[in-house]
């Protein structure tokens, strides 16, 4: 078995936990013709695209009962999938249920009510013998902050999502003590529980207060072997959704999702939301347009503490946003870990050598990472 085919086996039997007979979706996307990519960027994405065709064969000649959509990139990480996706996933009757009820085309554009999409639930759980096991997400941009995932993971689907993915990471970030990994992360989780505030500084000037009041953090830890279960792949995060409407500071960004800004950002956080950029990198008019068609997108949508002692790349956010001792925050969407906000947008910015005190409501304060280093 090649060294490509052995990680595939790992991801299926370690992180997936596949069972005899269960079906499987593994879907990618295309660079389409009006996107501007970077050289490294589009050999990136093109050998992305070759490894989901791959890793399709390998589950069909191992495991049957496999199938592999590509499609042309969507517009941004949060962004719903296309109707192929869906169809793949939930089957064509459910895709025929949901259009028939005028649900589809709310859910793709990300306008649905919460009591549409308690229709939709019922529509797909009705029929959730016909919805797929095993979702992996191998598409440049990430599918997790999407009804499309919250659906399938409400039908039990065990859904890993790979944005940004380099296949490279086989030999990396998917090569840790899974174990020791998910026993690091539970600590964090549970310190970070313990608050209802958090405090981040670091040197590039970053200093945000986030309010934690009746939020709940999570880990996630890579094993996705439960019914329902998602996450990141590679995984390694303590995260939660910061109480709307509260959160303030400073917020540095100085890596975008592939490669390092040419000057930092300056983002003012009030009340929960951006306020104003201060910058000259492209990523702020990318952001600005952002903001001015949906001003949802501003939201501080999470803070995630990193806990993958493999992961070392700045310049892959999926990657970075796991190294040990690094924080990220992250604008946009929120409402698939706890959050209150739907948006078409969901990106993370990761931020390092940060130290981060966990305060409690009656004043005590815990250090749990110190200039990068994990104290718990």
């Amino acid at each position: 078995m090649h060294e490509s085919q052995q990680a595939y086996q790992s991801l299926f039997t370690t992180n997936m936990g596949f069972a005899s007979g269960e079906r499987i979706v593994i879907f990618s996307d295309i660079i389409r013709d009006d996107e501007e990519v970077t050289p490294q960027d589009q050999d990136r994405r093109t050998r992305l695209l070759s490894t989901a065709n791959d890793m399709a064969d390998f589950c069909t000649q191992h495991y049957g009962n496999t199938t592999f959509v590509a499609f042309p990139a969507t517009p941004a990480s949060g962004a719903e999938p296309p109707i192929e996706a869906w169809r793949a996933v939930y089957g064509e009757q459910v895709v025929e249920q949901l259009q028939t009820a005028d649900l589809l085309k709310k859910l793709l554009e990300k306008t649905v009510t919460s009591q549409e999409l308690a229709a939709a639930k019922a529509i797909v759980l009705a029929q959730s013998t016909e919805v797929c096991d095993i979702v992996i997400a191998l598409a440049n941009n990430s599918t997790s902050h999407t009804n499309f995932r919250k659906l399938a993971c409400a039908a039990k689907t065990r859904f890993a999502s790979l944005p940004h993915f380099d296949p490279t990471m086989f030999q990396t970030s998917m090569c840790v003590d899974w174990l020791a990994l998910a026993e690091r992360t539970e600590r964090l989780v549970v310190a970070l529980n313990q608050g209802s505030w958090v405090h981040i500084s670091a040197p590039n000037g970053t200093d945000m207060h986030i309010c934690k009041e009746g939020r709940r953090a999570e880990g996630d830890d890579g094993l996705l072997t439960k019914s329902g279960s998602f996450g990141n792949l590679p995984a390694g995060e303590a995260y939660l959704a910061p109480l709307e409407g509260k959160s303030y500071g400073t917020m540095v960004i100085e890596w975008g999702p592939t490669a390092k800004l040419s000057a930092p950002l300056h983002l003012t956080v009030k009340k929960g939301s951006v306020d104003t950029i201060a910058g000259v990198d492209p990523l702020r008019q990318r952001l600005e347009a952002l903001f001015e068609r949906n001003s949802a997108c501003r939201n501080l949508a999470e803070l995630g503490i990193g806990t993958n002692d493999r992961a070392s790349r700045p310049d892959n956010v999926l990657e970075a946003e796991k190294i040990l001792g690094t924080i990220h925050l992250a604008l946009g969407d929120n409402m698939g870990f706890g959050g209150t906000v739907a948006a078409p947008f969901h990106e993370d910015y990761v931020i390092y050598e940060p130290t981060v005190i966990v305060e409690q409501a009656d004043g005590a304060k815990t250090v749990i990472l110190q200039s990068g280093r994990l104290l718990v």
